[in-house]
């Protein structure tokens, strides 16, 4: 099906094939536009890590300031004129300034790599098969065309970002060959690929031993794409479009993305013996469930194995990950921290905690930009932003720079790398935990109530943007401030440190979590509970630890409200794991995982495992990893939790090994 093809990818890198085990249709694999005057993008998509592109220009975030005033006095924030917008043209209302900074840095679509018949589209073909070789990190693709059958083995190498192929087939001989094609960068909100600008960017060739080396130049961006096949041929058809052809019946191709020129990729036995051995270690590592005794036990296991293979190749990167991963552009590529804990807590839960500290280093990089954003504001410590590229800059939003539950997310992740048994986690993340904290402790406001939060602020539940002036002490940020300012006075404590007065004052006075009709309300205040979005005072009590701070049974009416009227399309991915998380800790195993395979639009798991949500968000892997950390606090409990699998309702037989306890 056209919404669900596989890759192959080592989460630096990633590779995403069509039926053909290349990329031989993009445009049946469509990724919709967000607006008119944009081009759709694939599904079929060549990311990395490092492959960025800028316009030419350039603007200062301080050109898009604008001062709020708050209960201590005015604060500049990261703005945007006018309604939000995700166009790439003039929006009325919004700056040039504000336009170019939320379109660069962009990810960029390394390159289009797909077969052709005699130079031209690959027509229609026959039988065609696929299989996704999940043990041996390999995608086995056959089919007929002219009358030839094409067998053709992709994959992708676990230490680079290298992808090899292997094709057997006579059609070889008379005109199937290999077409590359490269696009100069893409500001639209989900294509990385701009097709209509060749005179923007250069594209030449030079032989090299085994090969060829493409150097390609897109401005100030730089890239090299080394190509190796053995009785080959590679003509230029185009401006930045080459065709491989090989007379012999079979291929062994290997390309290698790189941002500096470097050797050609080794021999495709090579390859593929170490990538069958990276994945085989992948998988008899970190930690296994096994389910059964209920009729949807299948459904979660295959639910469960995919989401751990699309999150290894997609968020187990040196950044944190954009919510689609390096299968196609969202939001320009740009990752969202409020996201991060979604897509990395379950490596430490799953036992793979080196796959989450990969990008959990990041935060160290930024830590003079968030410092800087706290300083500006007039508070202590680092302020984490919102939607950034690898240089850690904040997106202008009327949105984003008020969102203020990304702040404790380092704390969390950290934690849980502490609690793996890692000796070095202490010394190497406590910089980031106790600025962190900082922050939290002095962004407080003390009020006759207690310590509030806000204003401005929008909560988990964006819903409120409207009214970001007013708003204060949403329910879900007031639990997770007192949580992360605990568990960074614990490692005080680690460190050698003394305890921290001012955290301990603001998580022990902290105001109350507001109530409404004896259930939690989401913000302090009118309109109280939107019944749409995030219903994220649920998540008080369900990714936030139980701290003595929110009452069960006013949580347990809570959970029942929501359950009998929200409006389910408008939630997001990882809400069901979120509310299976809420179930767990109030001893209703039975709703847990209801929650979890709840019916609806954007909790459906396709073939492949992608969590899609619309057709401008075919795939949204913080559903996956949030999965992922349901079931480990389900299977393996929390702190505090009784017996076997709590989270799991009586007539569920659970079995699981090398699983982290939650806390």
């Amino acid at each position: 099906m056209p919404e669900s093809p596989v890759s192959v990818g080592n989460g630096e890198f990633c590779f995403t094939v069509d039926v053909t085990g290349l990329q031989s249709w993009p445009e049946r694999y469509p990724v919709e536009a967000r607006t008119s005057d944009e081009a759709p993008g694939t599904l079929l998509g060549t990311l990395s890590q490092w492959g960025w592109h800028s316009f030419p220009g350039g603007y200062a975030l301080d050109e898009t300031r604008r001062v709020y005033q708050t209960p201590t006095g005015p604060v500049p924030y990261v703005d945007l004129g006018g309604e939000m917008d995700l166009a790439t043209t003039q929006e009325p209302g919004q700056s040039d300034a504000e336009q170019w900074l939320r379109a660069n840095p962009h990810r960029l679509d390394l390159g289009r790599i797909g077969f052709v018949l005699n130079g031209e589209v690959l027509p229609e073909v026959e039988d065609a098969r696929q299989r996704l070789d999940l043990w041996a990190g390999v995608v086995e693709s056959s089919f007929r065309v002219d009358g030839h059958e094409v067998r053709v083995w992709t994959l992708c190498a676990p230490d680079d970002d290298v992808i090899a192929v292997r094709v057997e087939s006579s059609a070889l001989a008379v005109g199937l060959g290999v077409r590359f094609a490269f696009p100069y960068g893409s500001g639209a909100w989900g294509n990385g690929a701009d097709w209509g600008r060749p005179e923007a960017h250069a594209t030449t060739v030079h032989e090299s031993d085994g090969g060829w080396q493409v150097e390609r130049c897109l401005d100030d961006t730089q890239y090299w794409v080394a190509i190796g096949a053995e009785d080959a041929r590679l003509e230029r058809v185009g401006a930045h479009e080459f065709v491989l052809t090989s007379d012999s019946g079979v291929l062994e191709l290997r390309v290698g993305f790189s941002e500096q020129r470097g050797q050609g990729p080794a021999g495709f036995a090579e390859l593929e013996a170490g990538c069958r051995r990276s994945w085989a270690d992948f998988w008899v590592s970190g930690a296994a469930v096994e389910l059964s005794g209920d009729p949807r036990a299948p459904e979660l296991e295959r639910r469960v194995v995919l989401s751990q293979y699309l999150t290894a190749i997609n968020c187990a990167g040196s950044l944190p990950p954009q919510e689609t991963g390096l299968v196609c552009n969202s939001w320009r590529g740009r990752f969202h921290l409020e996201m991060h804990w979604w897509h990395g807590a379950h490596f430490a839960l799953w036992g793979r905690p080196e796959l989450l500290e990969r990008s959990l280093g990041w935060y160290e990089r930024i830590l003079p930009a968030a410092r800087e954003t706290a300083r500006l504001q007039g508070y202590d410590g680092v302020r984490w932003p919102k939607q950034v590229a690898p240089d850690g800059r904040e997106s202008p939003s009327s949105i984003g720079p008020f969102l203020v539950w990304q702040q404790p997310h380092p704390i969390y992740l950290a934690e849980l790398i502490r609690r793996t048994g890692s000796r070095e986690a202490v010394e190497r993340y406590g910089r980031i935990v106790l600025e962190s904290a900082e922050f939290m402790a002095s962004y407080a406001v003390p009020t006759e109530r207690g310590f509030q939060l806000g204003p401005p602020l929008i909560p988990a539940q964006e819903s409120y943007s409207a009214i970001r002036t007013e708003l204060v002490n949403p329910t879900f940020e007031l639990a997770y401030w007192r949580w992360g300012l605990l568990v960074a006075q614990e490692w005080r404590g680690y460190l050698g440190l003394s305890p921290e007065p001012r955290w301990a004052e603001v998580a022990d006075g902290l105001v109350p979590a507001p109530v409404r009709d004896d259930r939690y309300a989401a913000i302090d205040g009118e309109p109280w509970t939107i019944r749409s979005d995030h219903p994220s005072m649920l998540y008080a009590l369900g990714l936030v630890p139980d701290t003595g701070y929110i009452n069960p049974a006013t949580m347990r009416r809570t959970l029942a409200g929501v359950l009998g009227d929200w409006d389910w399309e408008s939630t997001w991915g990882w809400d069901y794991p979120a509310i299976a998380m809420t179930a767990a800790r109030l001893g209703e195993p039975d709703t847990a995982v209801d929650a979890l395979l709840l019916k609806a639009t954007k909790n459906d798991f396709l073939p492949n495992g992608h969590n899609r949500q619309t057709p401008s968000l075919p795939l949204y892997l913080p559903g996956n990893g949030g999965l992922l950390a349901a079931v480990a606090l389900m299977a393996a409990g929390w702190h505090g939790a009784d017996g076997p699998a709590p989270g799991f309702p009586a007539g569920w037989t659970v079995r699981h090994e090398g699983l982290l306890r939650s806390p």
